[in-house]
């Protein structure tokens, strides 16, 4: 798969002379419903012999409006990026979410897409979708001022799970529960952190548990707890592990950024300074704080046994 033309802004976007298909949003977390978006506008590009590529936007519009209060985002945009491309797309836009742009109306976006995208066939959305200066425009005023611009719209329903519509904010929900497998059954992968491993205290080592640490700090954390995970690296294929992601309260005197401390249950070459992805697959116990080393001791190697265990049970590597 070709890595997909990326550009910063509509401004800056140079594409061949090819029917353009064009699925738009923020996409934060790049979940079900997003994909089937996003697949939309793919199948109707290739049968068209033309691209699909995405239009979405950083920061959240939140951080513009009340920046007291904003969205906090599953994943930062090279992360979403990477997903993003993981998908087949053609191209990405990634559009600047300024306080200007802000104001544009929703005729004045519709006209800025045709602008820059002349070859624009038609776009995807949701059916929730809003745009323009003050969320004024929905998915009505886009299919009408798109007719006047010369490209269609795909309006894409909301996909269900368990009888409740598929969103980001339902992941948010969930990930901050620890909920971590029912997060990742609405998003459609595993939820992940992926980073370049760094040197740490040692304690690990010195406990018996070595670990590999990941300053994992997004803006939307995961509860603080202990989780079975699986690790992936260029090295080789998914490692089982456990890891605690948190603050560290046991060993730590003063407040630290979270960290991701993964303990491998395999043998593997995996160190400092390589570039891993660690797939949380189940949620075992929430971070805590021990009288001292002993007790923490103890406590991870019940931590790694039930790991152990669930990974036997449920064959998830």
């Amino acid at each position: 798969m070709n890595a997909p033309l990326q550009f910063q802004g509509l401004a800056g976007v140079a594409l061949p002379p090819r029917p353009l298909h064009l699925a738009i949003g923020m996409f934060d977390g790049v979940h079900l419903g997003h994909q089937s978006v996003i697949a939309a506008a793919l199948q109707a590009a290739r049968r068209a012999s033309g691209l699909a590529g995405v239009l979405t936007f950083w920061p959240h519009p939140s951080r513009i409006f009340r920046p007291e209060n904003p969205t906090l985002q599953l994943m930062p945009p090279g992360m979403k990026r990477r997903v993003l491309a993981s998908l087949g797309v053609d191209f990405l836009i990634e559009q600047d979410f300024t306080a200007e742009f802000a104001r544009t109306t929703a005729p004045e976006f519709v006209a800025q897409l045709k602008r820059c995208l002349p070859a624009l066939a038609a776009v995807y959305v949701g059916e929730n979708f809003r745009f323009g200066r003050g969320r004024e425009g929905d998915v009505s005023v886009l299919v009408a001022a798109a007719a006047a611009a010369g490209f269609t719209v795909c309006s894409a329903p909301r996909l269900h799970h368990n009888g409740a519509p598929i969103s980001s904010s339902r992941v948010r929900e969930l990930l901050a529960s620890g909920a971590i497998e029912e997060a990742s059954a609405l998003l459609g992968y595993a939820y992940f952190a992926e980073g370049v491993v760094q040197a740490g205290n040692k304690l690990g080592r010195t406990l018996g548990f070595p670990t590999l640490n990941l300053a994992w700090d997004p803006e939307l954390k995961p509860r603080f707890g202990v989780y079975a995970v699986t690790v992936e690296s260029a090295k080789g294929g998914a490692i089982t592990g456990v890891a605690n992601y948190g603050v560290r309260p046991t060993v730590e005197r003063a407040a630290v950024p979270p960290l991701l401390e993964v303990h491998l249950l395999e043998t593997s070459y995996l160190t400092e300074r390589d570039r891993i992805s660690v797939q949380w697959r189940h949620f075992l116990r929430p971070e805590a704080k021990f009288a001292g080393l002993d007790e923490l001791r103890a406590q991870i190697g019940r931590d790694r046994d039930a790991a152990l265990k669930y990974f036997a049970q449920n064959n998830s590597t």
